[in-house]
């Protein structure tokens, strides 16, 4: 989005390993290693050129604009809501050559911001953003107070995109936000997230519809029904579990119990026969005892995800968990974040295995030295060794093997 706002002032982009006269970081604030990545490259890349202007903007700005006041290397500091004048805002430091601090509180931002029909785009995929903000506040994420309250794009916005996305011959959009299972909340009128996708669905030259990370209890059976109706929508569902503990579900304002948790997973193999899942899985959080973690460990085993992104816990300052007595040591996480991805690489395994010798449908993204790589709809990443130009188009192909995280497939003649 930033680098498409600067390409059209006809600005040149470099790498980021390259010299330049601005260097704009867009930062993440998810974690403390996050923000120290961060950190350490807002002063890294005034190294490649001391005389440039370091632009420092996103989450972690919103939420530490003190910390990053006493960064002598950065010239502009622009939160969430400014991103969109970014190039505005650049020219006019150029002009002024004054140190400039502009950080709206983006807890009173109400509307949607739209950015112009920019999107994030690969040749095969385009992701597009429907929402941002969230008021869920789990008791360790400080993405609410970096990205404020739930604002939902205005549907006639999204449709219109995607038709041009169609147009540009980009088969496959991906519906993401901060908490897209709350899309609609905000409007007056009833409309929800099911009500957009069923109108995307209808928008000609989009193969596939894939959704990012859904809250599990947006997952009803009204609302997988209509779901399961839509063919373009791929049969991959992200749904952040984080805990399969209900104790420690409670400390982290979840919402939800794991036998609440197992209905909704049954519900959507009711209706996907292949479906995949995965998820996210926080270890080691404030008072996790031996026992908490083995309900976990039980839990995974009994749904069987596909793939676990596993994550050890740090506290964010700011958070209710980050004050929770019973932090736990960094030993201790290490050992149960390995246990989790053993289980996660042989659950990922055993779902693959069972498509050797099978046909698979793929879209084929990229490919470098005569190998392409693509997706199924159910999220398999799948490798052809082929002669002819297969990119951009969506294959029937014979699964052949499985290599570490992906599978060998041959195109059938």
């Amino acid at each position: 989005m930033i680098q498409k706002f600067l390409e059209t002032k006809k600005y040149d982009i470099v790498e980021h390993t390259e010299k330049a006269d601005i260097y704009i970081i867009n930062t993440c604030t998810v974690t403390n290693m996050s923000d120290r990545k961060s950190r350490q490259m807002l002063r890294r890349v005034k190294e490649l050129n001391p005389n440039s202007i370091v632009v420092a903007c996103g989450c972690y700005v919103q939420v530490a604009k003190e910390e990053l006041k006493k960064i002598k290397e950065i010239e502009l500091v622009l939160g969430n809501n400014e991103k969109k004048n970014i190039v505005g805002y650049i020219e006019n430091y150029i002009a002024e050559n004054v140190k400039k601090l502009k950080i709206e509180d983006v807890m009173n931002q109400k509307d949607f911001v739209e950015f112009g029909e920019i999107t994030f785009s690969e040749k095969t995929r385009a992701v597009i953003k429907i929402q941002d903000g969230c008021d869920r506040f789990c008791s360790y994420c400080i993405i609410p107070y970096a990205r404020g309250r739930v604002r939902s794009r205005r549907p006639e916005n999204v449709i219109k995109e995607v038709k041009k996305i169609a147009e540009n011959g980009i088969k496959e959009i991906v519906i993401t936000g901060i908490h897209i299972a709350s899309y609609g909340k905000d409007f007056k009128e009833n409309y929800q997230l099911i009500d957009l996708l069923e109108e995307l669905n209808k928008i000609d030259g989009i193969a596939r519809i894939r959704l990012g990370s859904l809250e599990p209890l947006i997952i009803t059976e009204e609302f997988i029904s209509r779901l399961s109706k839509l063919k373009k929508v791929c049969d991959h569902f992200h749904l952040s579990l984080q805990s399969g503990c209900d104790e420690t579900l409670k400390r982290m304002n979840r919402r939800y119990t794991v036998e609440q948790f197992i209905n909704i997973v049954d519900l959507i193999r009711k209706y996907y026969k292949n479906v995949n899942l995965t998820t996210d899985i926080i270890v080691g959080f404030p008072q996790e005892t031996d026992e908490e973690f083995e309900q976990t460990y039980k839990f995974l085993e009994k749904i069987k995800f596909y793939k676990m992104h596993i994550f050890k816990y740090s506290p964010r300052k700011g958070t209710k968990a980050a004050k929770m007595e019973g932090q736990i040591d960094g030993k201790t996480k290490e050992e149960r974040s390995q246990k989790l991805i053993e289980l996660s690489n042989k659950f990922e395994k055993e779902y693959n295995e069972k498509y050797i010798g099978k046909k698979i449908k793929v879209l084929f993204e990229e490919q470098k030295n005569g190998v392409y790589k693509g997706h199924t709809t159910n999220y398999i990443l799948a490798y052809c060794n082929t002669k002819e130009k297969i990119e951009n188009n969506i294959l029937e192909v014979e699964c052949e093997k499985i290599e570490g995280d992906h599978v060998i497939t041959k195109i059938k003649n």
